[in-house]
């Protein structure tokens, strides 16, 4: 295996890291309108992502810059071809982060209202539309001769990549049900234990609509074991919560995010961005690449950082480990 497959697989695994890890804590930020009643609720949902919203965002800091490092071609036409949304989720991670740190600032019911509104819609957007950029590297795009996106915004808006945003948005809301019936006690935990089984099964339908595409149109033999393995964990997943078994719910719904977007890059695979007008144009893991010396020194450095990552985000977690419910809540504002 050359280097540049290799860069691509651990591209490949920073991804499967920012949506597994991500997924939940934008499906929290849904979930404070959906499944919060209160104030005082809200503020559980959001304590239970506070410890580590921030360093989960890490991995998407990780998987960009070494798109830009190793394949500098595919990052170029990436992040111009896609710029506007792309900015749109910079926008929506930037607002998001001031407001978890800004709304218990003030104690005016109109401020703290303000942010809620803006975790919500922070949380909701990036989570439609990562499944939107998503869908579109894998169905191609248009790109011209010289590696240029040559389309529009509105060609990046078709039933494909709308249908992989709607899977994303309720495969991460799903994710975060279960994650809050698993970090939380009281009626809160058996409230999300049950909206994660209503938005499991919607999730089930749009997620093998969307699989089964993709598998038809762009699929081989190891997209298809990646997408029973996502299919049998989500079920799975579902099954799970249902009998209150939270931990393995959630371990499932992170194998469901994992052997999803592990199909996708499946599909791509030699390519890293398929051009729909001519597909000897498109971008693929040789002609994006950048040099064997610089993918070389990429190798050793992510060999000593990556370890220290895991853990000290595994640490986090660790420490951060036990339920929390509105009675915390009470006696932390006394």
């Amino acid at each position: 295996m050359e280097l540049h497959d290799v860069w691509f697989v651990l591209i490949a695994v920073l991804w499967i890291g920012y949506f597994f890890l991500e997924g939940f804590d934008f499906g929290i930020g849904v979930l404070t309108k959906l499944l919060a009643r209160d104030r005082v609720e809200k503020r559980v949902l959001i304590n239970t992502i506070g410890p580590v919203w921030d360093g989960n965002e890490v991995w998407l800091l990780t998987a960009g810059g070494a798109t830009f490092a190793a394949f500098p071609d595919w990052y170029a036409t990436l992040f111009s071809g896609f710029y506007l949304p792309l900015l749109i989720i910079l926008i929506c991670l930037i607002v998001r982060g001031v407001a978890f740190e800004y709304r218990a600032k003030r104690p005016e019911e109109r401020w703290q209202t303000n942010w809620e509104h803006a975790i919500f819609w922070t949380s909701l957007i990036p989570a439609v539309m990562w499944g939107v950029a998503f869908g579109n590297i894998v169905r191609g795009v248009k790109i011209d001769a010289h590696k240029e996106y040559v389309g529009t915004f509105w060609d990046l808006l078709n039933p494909y990549a709308i249908l992989g945003g709607l899977v994303t948005l309720t495969l991460f809301t799903f994710h975060g049900a279960v994650f809050a019936s698993l970090k939380t006690v009281g009626d809160i935990r058996m409230r999300a234990r049950k909206t994660a089984l209503g938005l499991g099964l919607v999730t089930a339908v749009l997620a093998l609509g969307f699989m089964v595409w993709t598998q038809a149109d762009k699929g081989d033999g190891k997209s298809l074991i990646a997408m029973i393995v996502a299919v049998v964990a989500l079920v799975g997943a579902i099954a799970a919560i249902k009998i209150g078994r939270e931990g393995w719910s959630f371990a499932l719904s992170g194998i469901t995010i994992a052997a999803a977007v592990a199909m996708l890059f499946l599909t791509l695979f030699p390519n890293v961005m398929p051009s729909s007008l001519n597909e000897e144009w498109s971008l693929t893991v040789t002609n994006a690449s950048s040099s064997p010396y610089t993918l070389k020194i990429m190798t050793w450095c992510a060999g000593i950082a990556t370890p220290v990552v895991l853990l000290y985000q595994s640490w986090t977690y660790w420490v951060f480990r036990k339920r929390i419910g509105t009675q915390h809540i009470a006696d932390a504002a006394h």
